[in-house]
């Protein structure tokens, strides 16, 4: 695999259509990097698949929200094709693991 300086940085969609078009565009870039990975041995075959099944793994929470905070979240899922609770939760999530790589850059 090219080193990651080397491989095109891929930009945050507005739209599955848009993130869908932009995959096509670059689809041959994808396979000589996925073909580059395999042959390196880093490609991991069923990483995809326990990634999903691990992130299918969830528990239901209640949490309070003010109501401009929805209604935004609601706006924004929309634009993107989301369900808004789908959208809140990939929010968390980024954040969470933003937040978790800032605190072990602190500690190192």
């Amino acid at each position: 695999m090219p080193p990651k300086a080397d491989r095109p940085k891929v930009p945050k969609f507005l739209t599955e259509a848009e993130e869908a078009k932009w995959w096509d565009d670059h689809k041959d870039m994808v396979e000589r990097n996925l073909i580059q990975a395999m042959r390196d041995g880093t490609a991991v075959r069923g990483t995809a698949l326990r990634l999903a099944r691990e992130a299918r793994v969830s528990r239901n929470v209640t949490i309070r929200m003010a109501e401009a905070d929805l209604d935004l979240a609601r706006k924004q899922a929309e634009a993107k094709g989301l369900p808004y609770q789908t959208y809140i939760k990939s929010l968390l999530h980024e954040a969470l693991v933003k937040r978790q790589g800032r605190a072990g850059k602190l500690e190192a």
